[in-house]
């Protein structure tokens, strides 16, 4: 097992349930020193998908979560990390325990563009279901995106 961090919808626990039912959330804490941004508008579902950048005035909200090889396989689909759309790497989070080595996936694609409203209420929804703080969240809503009129 292998400890993944997710600062998308995967931040969801019931969707990770989902997508890795072998994979138990085992914490929530911060990428310090990076941003949550979007970009690859060109592959995204009516916007752009969800990233993070290293800027070291900011900090991202995570849930940590410990990996099998057989649910990793499956993220790496589900994320399109197969075909090369998001690349794993290797970032720090801090936790009420300390630090942890752990992977997480980085667009392979400009930043830029906006995300959907459907896809950044998911995004916020998930942040809050993994007990992000009131005002990341908030934050979250409050972002720019474009409406897909529905």
């Amino acid at each position: 097992m292998t400890l993944y961090a997710a600062y998308g919808t995967n931040l969801d626990p019931a969707r990770m349930g989902e997508r890795c039912p072998h994979s138990p959330l085992q914490t929530t804490g911060w990428l310090e020193g990076w941003r949550l941004t979007f970009g690859g508008e060109e592959h995204g579902w009516d916007g752009s998908l969800s990233t993070i950048v290293q800027d070291p005035f900011e900090q991202v909200f995570v849930a940590v979560y410990d990996i099998t090889e057989t649910d990793e396989s499956q993220l790496d689909g589900w994320e399109a990390a197969d075909s090369g759309l998001y690349r794993k790497t290797k970032v720090r989070v801090s936790t009420m325990n300390g630090e942890v080595v752990v992977w997480t996936y980085v667009l392979d694609a400009y930043e830029g563009g906006l995300p959907s409203a459907s896809y950044l209420g998911v995004l916020s929804d998930a942040a809050e279901a993994a007990g992000a703080p009131h005002d990341y969240v908030m934050a979250l809503r409050r972002r720019d995106c474009r409406s897909t009129g529905l």
